[in-house]
């Protein structure tokens, strides 16, 4: 996940602003130029202030460095969505003939993050980042208990101890208790989300958007409407490989905890919190053994060797020194966010990642995703691309970069390669595909462009209550992913917030969905047009091709519209049938194990 709280275009100095106050240049070309150097300027100087800030509040969770988030975050508002900002963004644009393109996206970049912290309504903005900060510290901070004695926790459990529960477990009554423990931060988020629904709603409509969700799908240069169809169009073309995959897998799960087979799939009976992923399922595929001689300082350390073969630069010294990479001690007082993350700090070279690495084949992959920010952040911050600029083509790319790598990484000729595997390893290819498709791809379409991104639409758009909140989500759980709880879970939950980004990523979640079909038609060129190799079991380590064309696509940052440059790279506007292409092995494969069974739910 890239960090993106703190906004790109998001800094001026009011004083400086005065300087072009008393109005004409002598032409829109040349005005727009001298706003848009002295407003870059500030923001490096003012952009590492705030990002230091956030890192703090997110590594250290303490009463003062939430303080300090907040103090930082408001004077950037009041600096970012100044009124006289706005004016002159949106008169300039309004002589749009006289600009050439890339001064009409910087300008398009400060309006936007201008919507985010509008001058014109104070009060209402500082509400907004006092209420964030606070929702981001008890998420960050949360402590999980399997037991209590009554307000003391006597068995604190963390979220990789959760994680390796439910991949791990077959005793159905300890999978529900630890899936339940899970679902703890709901409660404690939920009247916080319900409050910052309605003040982002309110800063989105002050600059004239419908809502919180349009202004953030605004990104894509989409309407609301656009958006939801094209996750529609990616779940109706996943639906018939996702049923097949549904139904094998509630099989498989009945039959190891000797019940009868259900409709939908329990939630606590998947070896993920959200059901996104269904680890552990496919026999004979532990992926986790193969790192169990390596430690977590290898597992970042091979991952960056992976970019550096194919011709990257190595990263800054001081990624290592200030990232935060590994779990807390044991009884460690700091509170820190476990939530995987990539950091750009100062729209230069301060790049970082908040991680906790251990060595397993989960954070084996997380690493190689996160450093695909990292290097993105690295590549797009030369002086060739302007401040406001520096950011993915659009905000999937940025996931889908990270994705390339994670589908990359599982690739069997890599993991030969850096010797995870033996060289005269054999593998079946349909259970190696099975384990990716529960693992990291097929299933998460469901729940990313179905039931995170239909509900942020409901909760934005819809005029949600928030004694509705759960019962929706598990609607649409139930709709999209074929997934129910345990047992009716009451409003007295909110199993939606549980879900970091529903607090630190809102109204975001279809970027994970276009990055997943993106990725596949990023890796399917590769593999086809560069390496000449099978996308099922290809290997880029050490490809210096690869690594150009990769360095060329990440060195444009934002400064293309995200369609035309995917139609240039792939030859493809966006479309799910290179990845359904990839796992059309399974599509037989799977309807010879459930001949005679009841598809879908």
């Amino acid at each position: 996940m890239a960090m993106t709280n703190v906004r790109v275009g998001s800094a001026v100095a009011l004083g400086a602003v005065l300087l072009f106050s008393l109005g004409c240049g002598p032409g829109p070309q040349r005005e727009a130029d001298d706003f848009m150097e002295t407003y870059d300027q500030l923001l490096l100087q003012v952009y590492p202030v705030v990002g230091e800030a956030y890192w703090k509040s997110s590594t250290d969770v303490t009463e003062q460095h939430v303080g300090e988030r907040i103090g930082a975050e408001k004077a950037m508002a009041a600096i970012s969505g100044n009124p006289w900002v706005i004016e002159t963004a949106k008169r300039l644009l309004d002589q749009r003939e006289g600009l050439d393109d890339i001064t009409q996206r910087q300008l398009r970049s400060v309006l936007h993050s201008a919507a985010e912290y509008p001058g014109t309504i104070p009060d209402v903005v500082a509400d907004r980042v006092a209420e964030e900060a606070a929702q981001s510290a008890i998420l960050d901070s949360f402590e999980f208990c399997a037991q209590r004695d009554g307000e003391r926790c006597v068995d604190p459990v963390t979220p990789n101890q959760i994680d390796e529960v439910l991949v791990r477990s077959r005793d159905e009554v300890e999978r529900r208790k630890i899936w339940e423990v899970s679902k703890q931060t709901g409660p404690a988020l939920k009247q916080g989300i319900g409050r910052l629904r309605d003040l982002r709603n309110r800063v989105a409509q002050e600059m004239g958007y419908e809502s919180f969700f349009a202004l953030q799908v605004d990104d894509y240069g989409m309407t609301v409407d656009e958006m939801m169809a094209m996750m529609e169009r990616f779940n109706n073309d996943l639906r018939p490989l996702y049923e097949q995959l549904h139904t094998w897998v509630k099989h498989e799960l009945a039959q190891r905890f000797g019940q009868p087979v259900p409709d939908r799939i329990p939630a606590h009976w998947i070896g993920n919190r959200w059901a996104q992923a269904w680890p552990g399922l496919t026999e004979g595929i532990d992926l986790d053994t193969l790192l169990a001689d390596k430690d977590a300082e290898w597992v970042v350390r091979q991952a960056e060797t992976f970019y550096t073969s194919l011709g990257m630069p190595p990263l800054p010294e001081s990624f290592y020194e200030k990232s935060d990479l590994y779990p807390l001690p044991a009884g460690s007082e700091r509170r820190k966010n476990t939530h995987a993350s990539a950091w750009h700090l100062d729209l230069r070279k301060d790049v970082r990642s908040l991680m906790s690495v251990q060595n397993n084949w989960r954070w084996f992959e997380t690493s190689h995703h996160e450093l695909g920010h990292v290097y993105y952040y690295l590549a797009y911050s030369g002086a060739d691309v302007p401040v406001t600029l520096r950011g993915g083509a659009n905000r999937a790319f940025h996931e889908a970069v990270g994705d390339l790598i994670g589908i990359a990484a599982r690739q069997p000729a890599y993991l030969k390669e850096i010797g995870l595997l033996e060289q005269d390893a054999e593998i079946d290819e349909v259970s190696w595909l099975m384990d990716e498709a529960l693992d990291q791809a097929v299933v998460f379409i469901p729940f990313s462009a179905g039931t995170m991104s239909f509900f942020e639409r409901d909760l934005y758009e819809g005029g949600l209550t928030i004694d509705e909140f759960n019962a929706r989500w598990w609607e649409h759980a139930g709709r999209f992913q074929g997934i129910a709880p345990p047992e009716t879970r009451g409003e007295e939950y909110c199993d939606a917030c549980t879900k970091t980004h529903i607090t630190d990523d809102p109204a975001q979640y279809y970027d994970y969905a276009i990055a997943f079909v993106i990725k596949y038609q990023l890796h399917t060129h590769i593999a086809r047009n560069i390496l000449k190799q099978d996308p099922r079991n290809c290997n880029y380590y050490g490809n210096k091709e690869v690594g150009e064309f990769l360095w060329n696509l990440l060195s444009l940052g934002a400064t293309r519209d995200w369609r035309e440059v995917l139609l240039e790279v792939t030859g493809s506007e966006v479309s799910t049938k290179p990845m359904l292409d990839y796992f059309e092995p399974l599509v037989e494969h799977l309807a010879q194990e459930n001949a005679g069974r009841t598809i879908g739910w």
